[in-house]
C-alpha cells in the first residue's frame, strides 16, 4: 500500500455493510428473529480529501451475515452476528480474500418505553475473522472493535399508514491502527399494506483522527439505502434493496444491493 490510493483503499475495506432491520425495540422473553443478509457491492470511484469524485482501482465485495436476536428477558435482547465475506481489490495494490468477516456478540437493553416509543442501549464486541495484516483485502478486518450505541424508536401513523423511525448514535472503538469512529444511523419505515413495508435508511460515519499508521487518514462517508420488505407469512419476510455512498471524504463511492430473509419465532 505505497501509492496515494492506499489510504482510500484502507478506508474502503472497512465501510459498513448495508444493515438489515434491527432497531431500538427489544424482543419479549423467549422470542426473537434470525436475519440472513447478502450484500454485493462495487466501486470504481472514490471521494478525495476535497470530496470530489476521482477514479480508483476497482473494488468488489460480497458479504453474507446471519444475525440472531433473542429475548432473554422482556427488556434484554441477546445478539450474535457472524459474517462471511469475499473481497477483491484490483492493482496496483491488488489482493483477494475469502473467509470470515467480523463476528459480533452483544445485547440491547430497553431503558425506557412509552406507548409508542422506546429508548435502548446496545453494546457489541466485534471479533475479527482474520490476522492477515499483509493482505490488502484484509485491511480493517484484523483488529477487535467495540460498538456502543444509544437507540430511539418511535411508531406513528402517517396519512393513515403505520410508520416508524429509528435513530441510533454510536461510538465505535477500534483497537488497532484504524481510528475510532462516531456513527449515526437513521431509518424511516412505512407499511403500505399488511404485506408490504418500505424502508429508507441512512448510515453515517466520521473517523476520530487518522489512525496510528501511514496507511490511514481521517475520513467520513454517508450511505443511503432504499428497500422493500414483503411478508411471505406472519413469521417469514424478505427484503430487497440497493444502497449508494452519496457523500464522503477519503472514502470509496460504493454502490451495491442488499437482500435479506427474516424469520421470527
Amino acid at each position: 500500500m505505497l501509492n496515494r490510493a492506499g489510504p482510500i483503499l484502507a478506508i474502503a475495506l472497512i465501510l459498513a455493510p448495508a444493515q438489515a432491520l434491527a432497531g431500538a425495540w427489544t424482543f419479549d422473553a423467549n422470542t426473537g428473529q434470525i436475519i440472513v443478509t447478502a450484500a454485493p457491492s462495487q466501486a470504481t470511484q472514490a471521494f478525495d480529501s476535497s470530496r470530489n469524485i476521482e477514479p480508483t482501482p476497482r473494488y468488489t465485495k460480497f458479504e453474507l451475515q446471519a444475525l440472531l436476536e433473542y429475548g432473554l428477558t422482556d427488556r434484554f435482547t441477546f445478539m450474535l452476528a457472524p459474517g462471511f465475506q469475499h473481497i477483491d481489490v484490483a492493482g496496483p495494490d491488488s489482493g483477494s480474500r475469502t473467509g470470515l468477516g467480523f463476528t459480533d456478540i452483544g445485547g440491547r437493553y430497553q431503558f425506557m418505553k412509552g406507548s409508542d416509543w422506546v429508548f435502548s442501549g446496545q453494546m457489541e464486541l466485534r471479533a475479527p475473522g482474520t490476522s492477515q495484516t499483509a493482505n490488502p483485502a484484509a485491511i480493517g478486518y484484523t483488529d477487535t472493535e467495540l460498538d456502543m450505541r444509544a437507540l430511539f424508536g418511535k411508531s406513528f401513523t402517517l396519512n393513515g399508514l403505520a410508520s416508524f423511525i429509528d435513530l441510533e448514535i454510536a461510538q465505535r472503538f477500534r483497537f488497532g491502527d484504524p481510528p475510532s469512529e462516531f456513527r449515526f444511523d437513521a431509518t424511516f419505515g412505512i407499511r403500505t399494506s399488511p404485506k408490504w413495508q418500505f424502508l429508507m435508511q441512512s448510515f453515517n460515519v466520521i473517523s476520530e483522527g487518522s489512525g496510528t499508521s501511514d496507511l490511514w487518514t481521517s475520513y467520513d462517508y454517508s450511505k443511503l439505502q432504499l428497500s422493500a420488505v414483503y411478508s411471505l407469512t406472519p413469521a417469514l419476510s424478505i427484503q430487497v434493496g440497493a444502497f449508494t455512498t452519496f457523500s464522503g471524504r477519503n472514502a470509496l463511492q460504493e454502490n451495491g444491493l442488499v437482500t435479506a430473509l427474516y424469520y421470527r419465532f
